[in-house]
């Protein structure tokens, strides 16, 4: 008899599994939600505990969060106290009565049986970098707590509302809160139970398409503010990491950051610390040929010097250093050479980006600096640039100018423009890219930027920069409406060797961390705009935090990301990523490039100038009061008399028996002993 049921025993244990595998397939995505803050999944409550309280019903506390959630619930867990009294400081209740409803409320989220995913994002991987003094908020409900309790609990609201939600707003679809049944207060967007289904959707299409991502790797911490990395083109591989404040950094090959900053103006930039103030330094460009002659440019704001007098807020400066002759990882300060100077009446439109295109010309890129007719009649001649692209020539012989126009400038010939003006009608340039390789072997110059529209603010825009062109009326590459609110930040078209598939692409985002691409097709020279998906989950092993100050390039090609999250409570947040192929080795074999050691200069006038400035093309430019071929011969004027030699600007060395600056007065006490000795 009971050899006759083992089969039917058999039959019922493997219905049973596959009941209960199913079930578990069927409630997968629930059961990794319901978790609470310790991990345990939440708690049923019996009926003779469920308080079904209104939301609004005085008292608040643990009843008003058993009325939230009145069937499952983590308030019992012990892990829920701790994290009450860890959060006193933040959410204690304020003066402000809309502000403090809404912090009773979120006080419950560690009672929501999504606790666990609504404080821990699941994408950072075991150990989360930060904990999070809120939950994830949904997003409408992020601006609604923003604009409600702002100024109501101090020290912690001290940024904008696109920050702040940047942090706080879920932006993957998952769950936020509040999760429970609520009045809608401003949409859909404001309660998670409306997009659940999305959710499971969007999980679904990113399993199916995670393999087309990309990966980031975090390659340094610890920056503050930092807006741009460039590599200097000399074969030592060095990133060089410009910081907001007036401090570029060197990144060498072996992972380090160098003690001693590349160069250090902290003290002549001014720069803003409030949202949307773009002041600070701005840029660096390295001279094609700075392996040779040392030479780069720089761009900062500041109010120094006669422009910052009056309606001017500030100047925009560009300048030209060199660097030390004796130290390759430090600039020489003494060879500060002013450009140029842009007067500025606004903290915002500033652009300000300086790149060397393939033609050897210097480009400076500026915006229009919200200016209105009305300012343009206090401003000077130097408000003729805003808003456009500039093209100089820095190859010149000539000591007494910086620089020359080129010929094939647009206005070269021109009375009614600047003749550096190589195109205009530019808004607010977020970053300028130029194609080093173009595929197209018609095109001399592909500059990308990215730009907003001076007819719809709203929507944003790509320029391909034409000799010539007005973009007021100028029909751009692309435009579209951004994914947020946060502006464009312009990228740089990827030339690099570890990744095939982004290989001509030029990759660009917004500051809230949405990146995109566009690459030309080569049948249609069409320009076809795709998103750039950016893994943190599988072989992806790190996760982008903060908003997007900019991009960088480093000499193999390579793109970085720049960020720094609460960048106005914590400032040395800054991290450097680096967009990364999973699909390819770190390092693929054809990729190894041997790093060379920085060398200090070697040029005949680096070597050789001493009392003067050497040009970029090698020619030695003497300092008031000296001459020569490399300014070593000291000028006296009127000239040293009786013999005496010019040792220093108009400073004489006389012989025995003569005085005078110039030598000119016979010293008669010296005479008087002569003639007196032979007695």
């Amino acid at each position: 008899m009971m050899l006759k049921m083992l089969p039917f025993k058999l039959l019922l244990v493997a219905v049973v599994l596959c009941f209960f595998e199913g079930d578990a397939k069927f409630g997968e995505s629930g059961a990794r939600r319901r978790r609470c803050l310790n991990g345990t999944p939440p708690r049923r409550l019996k009926k003779r505990d469920r308080r079904v309280l209104s939301p609004e019903a005085p008292g608040g506390g643990e009843a008003m969060c058993r009325g939230l959630y009145p069937r499952l619930s983590c308030c019992s867990r012990t892990d829920a106290q701790g994290l009450l009294h860890a959060e006193a400081k933040i959410l204690s209740v304020t003066n402000n009565t809309e502000c403090a409803k809404l912090l009773e409320e979120i006080k419950c989220a560690h009672c929501s049986p999504h606790a666990q995913n609504l404080f821990h994002s699941p994408e950072k991987g075991e150990t989360p970098e930060r904990e999070l003094t809120l939950p994830y908020l949904c997003k409408d409900y992020c601006k609604e707590f923003y604009y409600t309790c702002r100024g109501h609990i101090p020290g912690f609201l001290q940024t904008t509302a696109d920050e702040f939600c940047f942090y706080y707003a879920r932006k993957d679809g998952g769950v936020c809160f509040p999760d429970f049944p609520r009045k809608q207060v401003r949409g859909p967007a404001s309660n998670s139970l409306d997009h659940m289904e999305e959710y499971d959707k969007e999980e679904e299409i990113s399993r199916k398409h995670k393999h087309n991502c990309f990966c980031i790797q975090e390659v340094v911490s610890g920056l503050r503010q930092p807006v741009g990395a460039v590599h200097c083109g000399d074969g030592s591989h060095r990133l060089f990491i410009l910081e907001k404040e007036g401090y570029v950094k060197i990144f060498s090959p072996e992972g380090d950051i160098l003690k001693e900053p590349f160069l250090d103006i902290h003290k002549l930039v001014q720069s803003g610390i409030k949202g949307g103030d773009e002041r600070g330094l701005l840029s660096l460009a390295f001279h094609p040929n700075y392996k040779k002659n040392g030479k780069l440019y720089v761009s900062y704001t500041t109010n120094q010097e006669r422009w910052a007098i009056g309606p001017h807020d500030h100047i925009l400066r560009v300048v030209e250093y060199t660097v030390s002759r004796k130290n390759p990882h430090q600039v020489d300060m003494r060879t500060a050479r002013v450009f140029l100077e842009v007067a500025e009446l606004h903290r915002k439109h500033l652009g300000g980006q300086l790149l060397f295109g393939p033609d050897g010309f210097l480009y400076i890129f500026l915006g229009d600096g919200m200016i209105t007719l009305d300012d343009m009649e206090e401003m000077d001649g130097l408000s003729d640039f805003t808003g456009s692209v500039l093209r100089l020539d820095v190859n010149t012989d000539l000591c007494n100018v910086p620089y020359s126009i080129p010929r094939s400038n647009p206005h070269f010939n021109s009375t009614n423009q600047p003749p550096e003006i190589f195109a205009h009608g530019l808004h607010n340039p977020g970053r300028c890219a130029v194609d080093r390789h173009p595929t197209d072997v018609n095109t001399n110059l592909t500059i990308l930027c990215s730009d907003s529209n001076g007819k719809n603010r709203s929507s944003a825009r790509i320029l391909q920069i034409i000799k010539g062109k007005d973009y007021e009326s100028e029909p751009s590459l692309l435009e579209f409406k951004p994914f947020s609110s946060g502006s464009l930040v312009g990228g740089f078209v990827y030339r690099g060797c570890q990744s095939e598939r982004l290989y001509g692409s030029y990759v660009f985002g917004d500051r809230n961390g949405n990146f995109l691409t566009l690459q030309q097709s080569p049948a249609t020279k069409q320009w076809q705009e795709k998103p750039l998906c950016l893994g943190n989950t599988g072989s992806c092993r790190g996760f982008f935090s903060g908003p997007v100050l900019g991009f960088g390039e480093d000499e193999l090609g390579e793109i970085y990301i720049l960020s720094s999250s609460k960048s106005m409570t914590q400032p040395h947040s800054g991290k450097l990523y680096k967009i990364i192929d999973p699909k390819r080795p770190l390092v693929p074999e054809e990729c190894k490039r041997t790093a060379q050691s920085a060398q200090t200069l070697t040029s005949e006038c680096s070597r050789h100038c001493r009392n003067g400035h050497c040009t970029p093309t090698g020619k030695c430019c003497c300092n008031q009061g000296w001459e020569g071929e490399f300014c070593r011969t000291a000028k006296c004027d009127p000239a040293c008399r009786h013999g005496g030699v010019c040792v220093r600007p108009n400073k004489c060395l006389c012989k025995k028996g003569y005085l005078g600056p110039q030598c000119e007065q016979v010293d008669r006490n010296i005479r008087r002993v002569t003639r007196t000795s032979p007695r």
